[in-house]
C-alpha cells in the first residue's frame, strides 16, 4: 500500500512482498481513467480544424483555407469550457471521495462523463456542445482527483509511485489515440468526421465503470467509515495475504493509529487544510495546490489543445502528422519517468525536468521569431526541440505531479487537500487554454505572439525549478505514515537525509519483526 499497505515490502527482488503483483494489477487497471482526459483533450485540438466542425459551428471565411473558421473567442469557450468543468468536478471530488468512496466515486464520474459526451455527439449549435463539454469536464475533474488517490492509497509503497504514473501514462495514450482517430476522420465531409472521435468516449467510460465495479475499495477509506472486517478483506485482495495475516493486521493497525491521531486534532475543514500544524498541512496543501499549477505553466497544453494550429501558422503542412508524432514521444518517453520515479526519486526528477523544459522551450521561441516559415530546416529543428521538450514533460512533471499529490497529505483532509490540488490543475488548464488564442493568434484583439509564446513557458520552466528546489520534499520507499512523519520533523529541503534515517530505522524494525516470528515458528513446532 502506499502508504505502507505491505509491511515487508519496501524494495524489489528479495524485499519485495510474496505476492507483489497482486496490487499492482488492480491499482493500475484504475488508470485507465486517464485516457478520458487525455482523448478528450486531444480530440478538441483536431475536431475544431475540422472542415464539418467548422462548417457546423463557425461562420464562412473567404480567407481560411478550408473555407471556414471560429473566433477566437468561441474557440476559446470550447477549449477551456472543459477546464472550467473540471475545476468544479475536483472540487467535487473530495465530498464525492468521502462519502461514495474512492470506489464507486469514479463510477459516478463515468456516468456524468457519458452524459457530456452524449450532448457533444449530438450538438449542431454551439451552446449545447459547449453544455456537454461542461458535463465531460465534471466527469473528468472527478476522475483526476479520485483515481491518484485510490491508487496512493492501494498500492505497495515500495513501486507507489510507478503505479500512480501510470494514470499520466494514460492521458498520454488518450492523446495518442485521439490524434489517430482525429487523422483518420479528418477528410470526411460530413457530421460524422467529428461525431466518430467524439461518441468513442462512451467506450472509455464504459470499460472504466466496469472494471472498478470489480475492483476492492480502499482498506483506508473503510478504516475511516469503521468497516474493519471489509478493510481487511480488501487489503487481502490488494496484497494476496489472508485478510488474518499478520502482515495485513499490523498494516491495518498502522493506519487506525495514524488516522486516531488526526481526529484526535478534531473534525476536518477545507480551512484546516491551511492551519499551521505541528505536521505543516498548510504548506503541504500549498506544495499540493502549486505543483498542479506549475505543472500546467510548463505550456504542454498549448501542444496539446492548440498544437495542430501551431504547427499550421509555422508553415509546417501536414500538422496532422506532425501532432501524432509528438503524442508518441509523449507516450513513450512517459516509461522512462515510471521507472526513473522510483529508481531516482521524485525530487531529482522534477528538477531536471524543469532544466530541460526551459532550455527547449527558449531554443523553440528563438527558432520561431528568427526562422521564416518557409526555412525547412528550420522547421524540422522547431519540431525537433518540441519533441526533446515533450519528452522532458513526459519523463519528469507529467508523472510526478500526480504522483507528489497523493502521497503528501494526511488521511484526515487527504480528500480535501487533493481536490483543491486537482482542482488548482483544472483552473491553470482553464486558463492557459482560453487566453492562449489571444496570446497567439493573428487576429484583431490578439496580440499575436505564435512561437514568442513560448518565452513566457520557457520562464515559467525557470520557476518550476525554483519551486522545486524549496517545497518538494523526496517521498520514494516512505509509507503515507512514514511521510506524515518526515512533515512533522523536518523541511522539504532538507528531506533526503530524513528519508534515510526512516529508511535505516524502518529496516531494522522489519529485521527485528522477521527475527521475531522465526523463532515464533520454531516454538510452535517444539
Amino acid at each position: 500500500m502506499p502508504g505502507g499497505a505491505i509491511a515487508g515490502g519496501e524494495g524489489v527482488g528479495a524485499n519485495a512482498p510474496k505476492s507483489k503483483f497482486a496490487g499492482i494489477a488492480m491499482t493500475a487497471f484504475s488508470a485507465f481513467g486517464g485516457i478520458l482526459f487525455g482523448y478528450d483533450t486531444g480530440v478538441i485540438s483536431g475536431v475544431k480544424e475540422m472542415k464539418d466542425w467548422l462548417r457546423t459551428f463557425g461562420h464562412p471565411d473567404s480567407s481560411a483555407s478550408i473555407g471556414y473558421s471560429i473566433s477566437s473567442s468561441n474557440e476559446s469557450l470550447v477549449v477551456s469550457i472543459l477546464s472550467a468543468g473540471t475545476f468544479f468536478g475536483a472540487l467535487l471530488g473530495a465530498p464525492t471521495a468521502d462519502y461514495m468512496g474512492r470506489k464507486w466515486g469514479i463510477v459516478f464520474a463515468c456516468l456524468v462523463f457519458a452524459a457530456g459526451v452524449a450532448m457533444q455527439t449530438a450538438a449542431t449549435e454551439i451552446p449545447l456542445f459547449v453544455v456537454g463539454r461542461v458535463f465531460a469536464g465534471l466527469g473528468v475533474g472527478l476522475v483526476s482527483c479520485l483515481i491518484p488517490m485510490y491508487q496512493s492509497e492501494c498500492s505497495p509503497k515500495w513501486i507507489r509511485g510507478a503505479v500512480v504514473s501510470t494514470y499520466q501514462w494514460a492521458i498520454t495514450i488518450g492523446l495518442l489515440i485521439a490524434a489517430v482517430v482525429n487523422n483518420a476522420t479528418q477528410n470526411r465531409d460530413d457530421h460524422s468526421s467529428y461525431r466518430i472521435p467524439i461518441a468513442m468516449q462512451f467506450i472509455w467510460a464504459f470499460i472504466l465503470a466496469v472494471g472498478m465495479s470489480l475492483l476492492p475499495e480502499s482498506p483506508r477509506w473503510l478504516i475511516k467509515r469503521g468497516r474493519d472486517a471489509d478493510a481487511a478483506a480488501s487489503m487481502s485482495r490488494l496484497t494476496g495475504y489472508a485478510a488474518s495475516d499478520p502482515e495485513v493486521e499490523a498494516d491495518l493497525d498502522e493506519i487506525r493509529a495514524n488516522l486516531e491521531a488526526e481526529r484526535a486534532l478534531g473534525e476536518s475543514s477545507y480551512l484546516d487544510c491551511f492551519k499551521f500544524t505541528h505536521n505543516k498541512i498548510a504548506l503541504r496543501t500549498l506544495t499540493g495546490i502549486f505543483i498542479q499549477a506549475w505543472q500546467q505553466l510548463t505550456g504542454i497544453n498549448f501542444i496539446f489543445y492548440y498544437g495542430t494550429t501551431f504547427f499550421k501558422n509555422s508553415g509546417i503542412h501536414d500538422a496532422f502528422l506532425i501532432n501524432i508524432a509528438t503524442n508518441i514521444v509523449n507516450v513513450f518517453m512517459t516509461l522512462p519517468g515510471m521507472w526513473g520515479v522510483e529508481r531516482f526519486g521524485r525530487r531529482r526528477l522534477l528538477l531536471v525536468g524543469a532544466l530541460g523544459m526551459c532550455i527547449c522551450e527558449f531554443i523553440v521561441a528563438i527558432v520561431g521569431v528568427t526562422v521564416s516559415v518557409t526555412n525547412i530546416a528550420g522547421q524540422k529543428v522547431l519540431i525537433a526541440f518540441v519533441c526533446i521538450y515533450i519528452a522532458f514533460f513526459a519523463s519528469t512533471w507529467g508523472p510526478i505531479a500526480w504522483v507528489i499529490t497523493g502521497e503528501i497529505f494526511p488521511l484526515q483532509v487527504r480528500a480535501k487537500a487533493m481536490s483543491l490540488s486537482v482542482a488548482s490543475n483544472w483552473l491553470w488548464n482553464f486558463g492557459i487554454g482560453y487566453a492562449t488564442p489571444y496570446l497567439v493568434n493573428k487576429q484583431a484583439g490578439s496580440a499575436g505572439l505564435e512561437a514568442k509564446v513560448f518565452f513566457i513557458w520557457g520562464s515559467t520552466c525557470a520557476c518550476c525549478w525554483i519551486f522545486t528546489y524549496f517545497c518538494v520534499p523526496e517521498t520514494k520507499g516512505l509509507s503515507l505514515e512514514q511521510i506524515d512523519e518526515m512533515y512533522m520533523h523536518t523541511m522539504p529541503v532538507k528531506s533526503l537525509e530524513y528519508r534515510r534515517r526512516l529508511m535505516a530505522a524502518d529496516a531494522g524494525i522489519k529485521g527485528e519483526a522477521k527475527e521475531t516470528h522465526s523463532d515464533e515458528k520454531v516454538v510452535e513446532k517444539v
